[in-house]
């Protein structure tokens, strides 16, 4: 198995013999009922795994611009980190139920936070069940580490996120690949069932986050990920990607990086971008497609 495979994906088989050595956080969630994955959670999770909420954990409160998922504030993350016992050499798990869609999210803000030992459960949840191992009701306890354990460093890194500003100056200059996330039919701007404003940003190519695993959720080869990305990374280009609101546009950034590339996140996404009044708009078919 290609080498980045292994570093960010992990088996449930490899899972269940470091139950007592990483910190799994079960990530399941679901954006129609906001309390639909703790309940899941409560009904049994992987043995000493805790509930990382997205709305909770890995986001903040929504204000008029930001989009509907604005990062966590760095102070009350860190904090976070420090309760389920998260440290620079910490050996961490992530899992959900949802194609890696909320499971990424944690992956890709831990990385900004300069936790690097992240793997993300491949199948989620259900392999975990599929394999026949053990779960778990009761809600793991909280570790609190002290001051002294924690990084010396506690803010994110910021280099891998575009803003509103950046986004829109390069659509001029035409210096950043914009990727859209979404499925094709929001894309297109055909319906919208989340956001007030259907379409996407001028000159974004769409590759929708959900084709990156299988129907069973489980992550698609090397061989797939490599051709995906193959003509998007330009030597002279940046290229940025973005979803409805910065969360699943992390599944398309999962790909990007088991392919070996570096590629960006506008964090407030399509939610942040059309708070802004004057924001150009476009409905039109897709340029290309993988």
């Amino acid at each position: 198995m290609n080498t980045s495979f292994t570093k960010l994906i992990i088996e449930a088989d490899e899972l269940s013999s470091k139950l007592n050595s990483a910190v799994i956080l079960d990530c399941r969630f679901s954006l129609t009922d906001a309390s639909a994955g703790r309940a899941d959670y409560q009904r049994g999770h992987i043995p000493g795994a805790h509930y990382c909420d997205l709305d909770r954990h890995l986001s903040s409160h929504k204000s008029e611009q930001g989009g509907r998922h604005p990062l966590p504030a760095e102070s009350d993350f860190f904090d976070q980190l420090a309760r389920w016992g998260i440290n620079t050499q910490t050996e961490v798990v992530v899992y959900d139920d949802q194609k890696f869609a909320f499971a990424s999210r944690a992956w890709w803000l831990l990385s900004i936070a300069g936790i690097s030992n992240v793997r993300i459960l491949n199948g989620g949840y259900r392999a975990w069940q599929n394999a026949g191992y053990n779960q778990d009701r009761r809600t793991a306890p909280e570790k609190n580490l002290s001051v002294s354990t924690r990084p010396e460093k506690q803010s994110f890194d910021t280099s891998g996120i575009k803003g509103f500003n950046e986004i829109q100056t390069s659509l001029a200059t035409k210096e950043l690949t914009l990727i859209d996330s979404r499925e094709a039919i929001r894309y297109r701007g055909e319906s919208e069932p989340i956001d007030p404003i259907a379409g996407h940003i001028p000159g974004a190519l769409n590759f929708p986050w959900a084709e990156v695993s299988d129907d069973q959720g489980y992550i698609l080869p090397f061989q797939f990920h490599n051709q995906r990305w193959q003509d998007i990374q330009q030597a002279d280009k940046k290229t940025v990607i973005y979803c409805g609101s910065g969360v699943t546009a992390c599944v398309n950034l999962l790909s990007a990086t088991l392919a070996n590339r570096a590629f960006t996140i506008y964090a407030g996404s399509w939610s942040d971008w059309i708070s802004h009044r004057h924001a150009p708009i476009a409905v039109s078919p897709p340029s290309m497609t993988n």
